[in-house]
């Protein structure tokens, strides 16, 4: 099998295109498609500084080695941020596997915890919940944006870069179907250009297996011990419904991405609300006080 773009010997089929292509090429067509994607979103301007945060799973690290490479080339500016959730065994072997690829591309790397922004680990938040409807993924959720807000503001940076491929969108998507919660569908739009604090998703295009084999035919290190609380919530099982369609219906993953853009659209128009500051923190919320302030006041009111 020979590769579509070149003579060498292809390795990786686009099942919905039927592209045949070899390492080198592929590597290439995930860079082209993550180049084209910021650029048809506005997602960097020129002398802006990119926060790029950093995980250790092999999103985060695809993406930072792909927005560098980027950055030596235009004119914008990247720091690596990674946020410590304090989960015993699990957040450490990541943390290396950052320090030491942030050290060979040569990228300022910083780690903002839990423990210091919010006087809680993730752990002890759990402890402290009302209740278990209140998943794990949902406090570690809102606690991790927030701690991403602090951290880009921290460094300076106009822009924070996350590595959510269009799988993770299409999951949060049903996710936020099945929960009734459709304002969230309308924040779905990867176009962010008009926010205070920009959040990016150069990966939103790109499928979940194309961002692994990237990493494999890369050869980038990259954390493959899932989160000990992933079970926890629907996301899993919405994964693998959505990766049973594929495989059996080709490029459906395309079409509901389609999809998942023209309703964001249409919520985002119809359920417009006033953005506020909260009262607490000076963030901007669309109430009195944001969901961060209002998680953390409940948690600490039960530990007393």
């Amino acid at each position: 099998m020979i590769c579509d773009k070149c003579e060498n010997q292809a390795v990786y089929t686009r099942k919905y295109s039927g592209q045949k292509l070899c390492s080198q090429c592929f590597s290439n067509s995930i860079v082209r498609k993550t180049a084209k994607t910021i650029s048809k979103y506005n997602m960097i301007k020129n002398d802006e500084l990119v926060a790029v945060a950093v995980s250790g799973g092999k999103d985060s690290l695809a993406l930072l080695k792909i927005i560098h490479e980027m950055a030596l080339t235009h004119n914008f500016r990247i720091k690596a941020i990674t946020i410590d959730e304090g989960i015993p065994g699990y957040r450490d072997e990541a943390l290396e596997i950052v320090k030491k690829f942030c050290g060979e591309l040569s990228v300022e790397h910083k780690v903002y915890s839990y423990k210091d922004l919010f006087e809680l680990t993730l752990d002890e938040a759990l402890e402290l919940r009302e209740n278990k409807k209140t998943s794990s993924c949902s406090i570690c959720g809102t606690l991790r944006r927030r701690a991403m807000d602090f951290a880009a503001k921290d460094i300076g940076a106009d822009v924070i870069a996350t590595g959510h491929n269009l799988d993770d969108t299409l999951q949060t998507f049903v996710i936020n179907m099945l929960s009734g919660d459709t304002n969230k569908i309308g924040w779905m739009d990867p176009d962010t250009s008009t926010n205070s604090l920009r959040k990016i998703k150069p990966f939103c295009e790109i499928y979940e297996s194309e961002i692994v084999f990237y990493a494999f035919t890369n050869d980038i290190p990259f954390q493959s011990e899932p989160c000990p609380h992933m079970s926890e919530g629907i996301r899993t099982e919405i994964r693998e419904f959505l990766n049973s369609l594929e495989s059996k219906h080709s490029g459906i993953k395309n079409n509901l991405y389609q999809s998942v853009l023209k309703v964001s659209q249409i919520v985002k128009n119809s359920n417009y609300k006033q953005k506020t500051i909260c009262e607490k923190c000076g963030n901007e919320c669309t109430g009195n006080v944001c969901s961060v302030c209002n998680m953390i006041l409940k948690l600490k009111a039960n530990q007393t």
